[in-house]
């Protein structure tokens, strides 16, 4: 098979070679953080290291509670909060919607209290849309909700928002698959559920990952820089959607003759690797949900997909999707 160009980064992103090795350490130490004896305590020991290496380059200065990744620290902050009420954006992760079904979604008429949870993502996974999070924590600031932001997309990234509780995903940043984090300003916001860390989240803790986690956080560096990002977007720019604000890292484009469909297809003959923006279930291709609440006509959203690069991907794979992108019709 001939060299293949990945550009589904935020799907997932290949594991940097220093959360590798960080791994392998991590599987020296094999012993439980939670036992009393020696073992336990060096595990124990490396554990708080990462925690602390983490908070570091997220700056963070409230708690970190390690999860299985993006998708148990959504379920620990939309069902442990403490707030009686779930308000919801309507662009959110399917993940948000699954964690809180019984969630409301926001609407500008509605009353935000210090009883409501309001869970707002950063950086948009279909369209790369950077939500004003900081903006808006100000603006709500007098109600006393509780504003929860879902990292995903963003940390490792952007400097994240100052929101009550942020969710973050190692394997979206180089980090392995597995481990993630619900980043909280104070515990006293979740109800405990007993088990590990420090009560609020059950099972043994996961080393080698949150090892692997620290590292991939701490290696940072990309192999493009924001000119050649900002460069391909230009060249993709006729066909490019746009909302406010948007991270180079994530771009939805449309075609104008192509279904997604046809256009995945297409390009994964050519060597490369994207994803749509639209869903597929059932063998019918629905509207997704998100291009639905930007906006996004039927039509146009039908012939979207989602080019996404991360801390791997080179200048002249971007040059090359440029190029076989203006091939297609």
């Amino acid at each position: 098979m001939p060299d293949r160009i990945y550009l589904d980064h935020a799907a997932t992103t290949p594991l940097r070679p220093e959360a590798k090795t960080a791994m392998d350490e991590g599987f020296a130490i094999w012993a439980n953080p939670s036992s009393p004896h020696a073992e336990g305590r060096k595990a124990k020991a490396a554990l708080e290291n990462a925690r602390d290496r983490i908070k570091r380059v997220l700056e963070w200065d409230g708690e970190v509670i390690f999860t299985s990744g993006a998708s148990e620290a959504l379920w620990i902050a939309m069902n442990r909060a403490k707030a009686k009420r779930r308000i919801v954006s309507a662009v959110e992760h399917d993940a948000v919607f699954r964690a809180a079904p019984d969630a409301e979604v926001f609407d500008e008429t509605q009353p935000l209290d210090g009883d409501t949870l309001f869970a707002v993502q950063h950086v948009n996974s279909e369209t790369g849309t950077i939500n004003p999070v900081d903006q808006m924590i100000e603006t709500l600031g007098p109600s006393g909700a509780v504003i929860l932001s879902d990292c995903s997309q963003s940390a490792g990234k952007l400097a994240l928002p100052q929101a009550d509780m942020a969710v973050v995903s190692a394997h979206k940043f180089g980090g392995p698959i597995g481990i993630g984090a619900l980043l909280v300003r104070d515990y006293g916001l979740l109800e405990p559920m007993g088990g590990h860390e420090r009560g609020y989240r059950q099972g043994t803790e996961n080393l080698p990952g949150a090892l692997g986690m620290a590292a991939a956080l701490e290696a940072g560096d990309w192999e493009t820089t924001p000119e050649q990002r900002a460069a391909f977007r230009s060249d993709l720019s006729d066909d490019l959607l746009s909302f406010g604000d948007q991270a180079d890292y994530i771009a939805a484009i449309t075609h104008p003759t192509i279904s997604a469909q046809a256009l995945l297809i297409r390009l994964d003959a050519m060597g490369f690797a994207v994803s749509a923006g639209s869903a597929c279930s059932s063998g019918t291709l629905k509207k997704s949900r998100v291009l639905d609440a930007f906006g996004v006509p039927d039509d146009v959203a039908a012939r979207t997909i989602r080019v996404s690069i991360g801390w791997s991907t080179t200048p002249e794979e971007l040059e090359q999707f440029a190029s076989a992108w203006a091939s297609l019709s």
